[in-house]
């Protein structure tokens, strides 16, 4: 059975998404603990935390997911499934199109792959999912001209502030979301720009492609005091930036805006008593909802490709079945093969070239008889007949 945890942009704010987050984690490692979990893959990215698992022993009516905390959306087999293909097209993100998610879902399974939990089922719908995206982009206009969570914080920005011409910028975070940051200002007029990182080395090669000046991270205060704007994109698993932080700076509070599109968040809400102009990932809403009004007609050709690529996965899935008995037959097969051909082979070892004739021919017959025991197993398995399977399991059974 495949089970999705997640929370997500579309039912809770980032507050609350870090809080729920937190319980899902903690009710993935109960279920891990009771049901020893060994297929499964995680989704974590800024307006979005997601488990999918592949397991066949938690029951619908487990207790643990009957739980207290109902911002935790709860989706079994094909609801899961379509809610992914969905996902990897662009259709289930704040910024409708975007194409960091096919990316985000990429990294996850590589992670899952690398670390030993992603099995074949979770594979193979992952695999399916990719393609899905892919396919949904090059086919219609979802992503056309799409902007991305870094762009639409500049967007934010410009709304508020007016142009961005001759402001100076402090990027905070130089890892993928911070990039995205940088593309979009390379676009403006800007006064200066500034990165910071953790990693210095890091901070340089993005201030280097954007003809910008990185700075230690320990040289923060002195970068703040002179940012028109800071937009914040780390990974830190705390906020970076608070009112203590900031009394310690001599700058005007008033004139400065900062962009938080962290999760968790690079900025404590109690900047606002000083008079800042704060933002986090919920002000981007109204920008998201007009880029997705943008793309609306897009959807329903969208979605029929999902659809049609959904029937396709679970036609292989029907075929996935029936690969086990299929993998014993030929294994048996060909261990009759040759040993009768070895046999056969010793009695004609007087013959030039026997050995090899005989292989070639042992082996053609094997072909020929498994072509059509396959065709017509797979045939069964996409009919969904069951007689025929089960039947193909008590004959073909090898201990």
């Amino acid at each position: 059975m495949i089970l999705n945890l997640r929370v997500d942009h579309k039912i809770a704010d980032i507050q609350s998404m870090e809080n729920i987050s937190k319980d899902m984690d903690d009710l993935f490692w109960k279920l891990q603990e009771k049901y020893s979990i060994n297929e499964y893959i995680e989704i974590s990215t800024c307006n979005r935390k997601e488990y999918y698992i592949n397991n066949n022993f938690i029951p619908e009516d487990e207790d643990l997911l009957s739980h207290e905390n109902q911002n935790i959306i709860i989706e079994y087999g094909q609801s899961a499934v379509m809610h992914l293909l969905r996902m990897t097209s662009g259709l289930e993100s704040m910024i409708v199109g975007e194409d960091q998610i096919l990316g985000q879902v990429k990294d996850a399974k590589h992670k899952a792959i690398k670390n030993h939990h992603c099995g074949k089922s979770l594979d193979a719908i992952f695999t399916k999912a990719i393609h899905v995206g892919q396919v949904v982009r090059n086919k219609t206009n979802i992503n056309k001209g799409a902007v991305s969570i870094g762009s639409a914080a500049i967007d934010l920005a410009e709304k508020h502030m007016g142009s961005l011409d001759d402001k100076s910028v402090l990027v905070i975070g130089a890892g993928k979301m911070g990039r995205l940051v940088a593309k979009a200002l390379a676009e403006k007029d800007l006064n200066a720009i500034f990165v910071a990182n953790r990693t210095y080395y890091v901070a340089v090669e993005l201030a280097k492609d954007l003809g910008g000046e990185a700075i230690l991270f320990n040289d923060l205060e002195e970068y703040l005091a002179s940012a028109d704007l800071v937009i914040s994109a780390t990974s830190a698993p705390h906020a970076i930036i608070n009112k203590q932080r900031l009394l310690d700076i001599d700058m005007d509070y008033e004139n400065v805006m900062m962009v938080d599109i962290a999760n968790p968040r690079d900025i404590s809400e109690d900047v606002l008593e000083l008079g800042v102009k704060s933002f986090n990932i919920d002000d981007l809403r109204e920008i998201a909802d007009e880029n997705t009004r943008l793309r609306i007609k897009e959807f329903g050709e969208a979605e029929n490709i999902i659809n049609d690529e959904f029937i396709l996965l679970k036609e292989s899935f029907k075929i996935m079945e029936v690969d086990e008995i299929l993998g014993n037959l030929r294994a048996s097969m060909e261990e009759i093969r040759q040993r009768e051909t070895k046999k056969a082979s010793s009695k004609l070892s007087d013959i030039d070239g026997s050995a090899k004739i005989l292989n070639n021919l042992t082996n053609s017959i094997v072909n020929k008889i498994f072509f059509d025991i396959s065709n017509n197993l797979k045939k069964a398995a996409k009919d969904e007949d069951k007689d025929v399977i089960e039947a193909a399991e008590q004959i073909f059974h090898f201990d």
